[in-house]
């Protein structure tokens, strides 16, 4: 059995243009040690970020209530000048308001803590409406499942229940769905806060925290999503995050992703994100190039495989 296999920080990190291959050069470059030879990267097919469609998009699906059917397979648009998996991206650079007791949270992740999703540890929101890797929606009447690619998954009720005076703390915190027009907007109190990150970048995020989720679909090629975020411990005052993916290729999916099946390799990291460059992402103390579009899992898995024969 191959010895190297894709945690659920690799692909946090190809995401952002931060391979797993490239996250080990960065490591043994800053150990001393010579790092293992580039790998090319070849086709198109398993991509995790989304190119805009050349021909003209229709208009978005609806379900038999009339809502903009939400179902897809969606992929990130890259935005210039935006860094990726920053949940600041959208603020004067890129700084968030941080509250001293904020500050004090991000200097202990920087320091003290491992990535948790490099530990299998769920991302939970805000972390997964700011990373920059693909999803799938699947839209019932009542209820709206989001997938994510560490076979994780959250559901949304749209059923007009109310949220729960004392909810039990869960990574993606206990939300509540509704439509307002052709907008599904999702209410999430009671996360488990602390224990993550809120971002790919280390930003800390309290048991407090409270996120408003606006979710549209244009058309028939895009979905948006624009998120509220209040968390009063750790943010002196609410911020806003945006961003659109775009419609996967037909073919293109989920696949099955064990994140801490034969994970040994995640100890080596250390502790924080890595060195975040003036343009707001991770990896600036990269000696190598990076793809401008990291492949998806499978390139990973294949790498292991050709690796154990």
């Amino acid at each position: 059995m191959a010895k190297i296999r894709l945690s659920c920080l690799a692909l946090a990190l190809a995401a952002t243009g931060l391979s797993p291959l490239a996250q080990a050069q960065n490591g043994e470059a800053q150990n001393g040690q010579a790092a293992p030879p580039s790998i090319e990267v070849e086709g198109e097919g398993a991509q995790l970020h989304g190119t805009e469609p050349t021909r003209p998009s229709g208009p978005a699906p609806r379900d038999a209530a009339g809502h903009p059917d939400l179902t897809g397979y969606w992929k990130p648009l890259k935005e210039k000048g935006k860094p990726g998996g920053n949940i600041g991206k959208d603020l004067p650079g890129f700084k968030l308001p941080l509250t001293p007791a904020g500050e004090a949270a991000l200097q202990h992740n920087l320091t003290k803590t491992i990535d948790p999703e490099a530990l299998c540890i769920l991302g939970g929101i805000p972390r997964h409406d700011a990373s920059g890797l693909p999803f799938e929606i699947l839209q019932t009447a009542h209820r709206i499942a989001f997938l994510y690619l560490y076979s994780t998954h959250r559901f949304i009720p749209v059923d007009g229940r109310k949220h729960e005076a004392d909810p039990e703390p869960r990574f993606f915190g206990n939300p509540i769905g509704e439509w307002q027009g052709d907008t599904l907007v999702v209410d999430s109190i009671g996360f488990k806060g602390d224990k993550v990150w809120i971002d790919e970048n280390g930003n800390p995020v309290s048991d407090a925290v409270h996120t408003v989720e606006k979710w549209t679909r244009p058309d028939a090629d895009h979905v948006h999503r624009e998120l509220w975020i209040d968390d009063p411990k750790y943010y002196t005052h609410p911020f806003t995050f945006s961003r659109t993916w775009v419609q996967g290729r037909p073919g293109e999916g989920l696949t099955e992703f064990a994140c801490s099946e034969n994970n040994v390799d995640a100890s080596h990291i250390g502790p924080g994100p890595g060195v975040i460059g003036p343009d707001g992402n991770r990896g600036a103390d990269l000696t190598k190039p990076l793809p401008d579009n990291p492949p998806g899992p499978e390139f990973y898995e294949q790498q292991a495989k050709a690796k154990a024969k």
